[in-house]
């Protein structure tokens, strides 16, 4: 089956990683998943492009990256991702493991009030 939004190579590699999540995208995925949050439609695992999200919601252009301490060296890396998703019409946003394992309400928060901004997509 061919993709519009990547190839067959990195379409093959998010159904891969789907299998081993983290902790943290395990506990958040939780919460996103099946409509539970705003009753909005996310994916684990999306590809878009060249790069493969952690969570997208793709009706509403919302990307969530979860970002442990190996994006520290990558920082280069994950601003060009961040600029390609931008150019793509996607807003998105990031947080730490750490937050989600220690403070998922506050995440959940900041998700929540992303989906009822004002001129967020519906």
């Amino acid at each position: 089956m061919i993709h519009k939004r990547t190839i067959p190579k990195i379409f093959n590699r998010a159904k891969e990683l789907r299998h081993d999540p983290t902790p943290a995208e395990i506990k958040l995925w939780a919460r996103l998943r099946a409509h539970r949050m705003a009753d909005v439609h996310f994916r684990n695992q999306h590809a878009i492009g060249n790069y493969i999200v952690d969570f997208c919601a793709p009706r509403r252009k919302l990307v969530i990256e979860l970002d442990g301490s190996h994006h520290l060296q990558q920082e280069e890396y994950d601003t060009e991702r961040t600029e390609f998703l931008k150019s793509k019409g996607f807003k998105v946003l990031r947080f730490w493991n750490h937050d989600v394992m220690n403070n998922i309400e506050s995440v959940l928060n900041v998700i929540w009030d992303t989906l009822h901004e004002k001129n967020a997509p519906q």
